[in-house]
């Protein structure tokens, strides 16, 4: 049976958590002092992790970091309610950053900010966005980032076979880091043949459920696939679908997506279904 380890992002960003904080906030003086608890009563998220971190020039101050497997339409709303949550608790000025790992759907733009207006009052919070698939995986090694090694096949310029080895040769070569493997080899599964992979790489699946990321794209497959059975039962009803639709459909979960079957398949419009669906 294969060893019970920790691959998720606290994980990660243990590793080398100077590193991390710099790279995040783009200030080369920033230290980290510790990871902090972040649970906050109902919120307790496998992929939310909270550093306290010290500047000359700021003092201390959190640096907030939700690295998302996927933008979804949820992440202003949950970064400002994070945000507040973790200011709160610990008192101190924060830094929230979304770290976005993989391209979401073609209908989804990503946005840095939560905007609000209600009778009058508005609220505003800010964060910053790091997209991965943006970022140049030559990075990872000038600087270092070992903790963005696993991912270096999703960066720019990271899905050569040469690039993949060279991630991997780092890996192996620290104790702390060979663990990592699997996430690499899960990684490069989506830019390199699964076969090539096996054959470069250990493919550890045992070890690999164990990851938030292998779990939560078990989960998204199984909503894209409820999703798109419901766009395909109101396009063979109604004919084309607004964009708007699939959009709002975007942030549904799969019990929600099994309500909304049951309402396409009732309804005798694509209006009524709209009414239903933006109520």
């Amino acid at each position: 049976m294969a060893k019970a380890v920790d691959i998720g992002s606290k994980r990660l960003i243990n590793l080398a958590p100077d590193a991390w904080v710099q790279w995040v906030t783009q200030l080369p003086e920033v230290v980290a002092k510790e990871i902090l608890g972040s649970e906050f009563q109902w919120i307790s998220r496998e992929t939310d992790v909270l550093v306290k971190a010290y500047s000359a020039t700021h003092g201390d101050f959190l640096v907030l970091n939700q690295l998302q497997l996927r933008y979804t339409t949820q992440m202003p709303l949950r970064m400002r309610a994070y945000t507040a949550l973790a200011q709160e608790r610990y008192q101190l000025p924060t830094y929230p950053v979304l770290i976005n790992i993989l391209p979401p759907p073609s209908t989804l733009t990503i946005v840095s900010s939560y905007e609000q207006e209600f009778l009058g009052l508005r609220a505003i919070q800010d964060y910053r966005v790091i997209n991965l698939w943006e970022i140049d995986a030559e990075i990872v090694f000038q600087q270092p980032l070992p903790s963005l090694l696993p991912f270096v096949p999703i960066l720019r310029g990271g899905g050569e076979v040469s690039v993949v080895q060279r991630a991997l040769q780092a890996l192996r070569a620290d104790a702390q880091l060979n663990q990592l493997e699997s996430l690499l080899a899960f990684f490069a599964s989506f830019v390199l043949d699964t076969p090539l992979v096996q054959q470069i790489m250990r493919w550890d699946m045992a070890v690999l459920r164990e990851s938030p990321w292998y779990q939560e794209i078990e989960q998204r497959g199984i909503q894209e696939g409820a999703r798109r059975q419901l766009i395909r039962v109101l396009e063979q009803r109604f004919g084309e679908i607004p964009h708007e639709v699939e959009v709002r459909l975007e942030g549904k979960n799969v019990e929600q997506l099994e309500i909304l079957m049951d309402s396409a398949i009732a309804v005798n419009s694509l209006e009524e279904f709209a009414q239903i669906l933006f109520t």
